[in-house]
């Protein structure tokens, strides 16, 4: 008569420690996985402002507001900013498509200066920045910044980071800020509606950053 074998308590207790270790090391890299991308978020909105001061500091002129651009940086293929104000502050939606607008310009004064990476061409594909989860940034005026209520920030200019979602948007602000999505210097609000920002964003929910500098 055959006897049905079944597993001993050692060996179950083995098999639940194996699990348990897999089961610790996947989180521990997704752990990691998420870290490394709120870095490489954090990266931009403590880099992009450098650039833009780096750039006034050099030329006495902002990116993307600079009228003598051709000459400060020897390339005649610089487009022309004659057409805007240069009053010291950035004109232009953050996320401007339209070559007329410093906001868009701005990316080429940096560029062709040696501060950021990335094509001068305007009419490129791969002009526009994109941020480590292919949202878009962008810097503009705290004026005409209508993405967020108007009045909410003291500083004249903001950077703006798309597509963040909640739980990293949340450590963003915890990393470089007050870690309140309403409140402070960044602020997290829904693309299409504009506001002060969402004291707790949901986990999940893209939404758009931006910083006052």
């Amino acid at each position: 008569m055959n006897r049905q074998q079944g597993f001993s308590l050692i060996e179950l207790a083995i098999v639940l420690v194996i699990a348990g270790l897999l089961l610790a090391g996947v989180m521990r890299g997704q752990e990691l996985i998420a870290n490394a991308k709120v870095k490489s978020l954090a990266s931009d909105f403590r880099n992009i402002p450098t650039y833009f001061y780096a750039y006034q500091d050099r030329f006495r002129a902002l990116p993307g507001d600079d009228h003598a651009a051709v000459a400060h940086l020897g390339n005649a293929n610089i487009a022309s900013t004659a057409g805007q104000q240069q009053n010291g502050l950035i004109q232009g939606a953050w996320n401007s498509e339209s070559a007329s607008d410093e906001s868009f310009l701005l990316w080429q004064h940096l560029r062709a200066a040696g501060l950021a990476s990335g094509t001068t061409d305007i009419n490129s594909g791969q002009y526009a920045p994109r941020n480590s989860e292919g949202g878009r940034l962008g810097v503009t005026s705290v004026g005409a910044l209508s993405a967020v209520t108007s009045g909410t920030f003291n500083s004249a200019h903001a950077l703006c980071s798309d597509g963040i979602i909640g739980r990293y948007a949340t450590q963003l602000d915890t990393m470089l800020d007050d870690g309140a999505g309403n409140g402070g210097a960044m602020r997290i609000v829904l693309s299409s509606t504009p506001g002060t920002g969402v004291a707790t964003p949901d986990p999940a929910t893209p939404y758009l950053v931006c910083m006052s500098f």
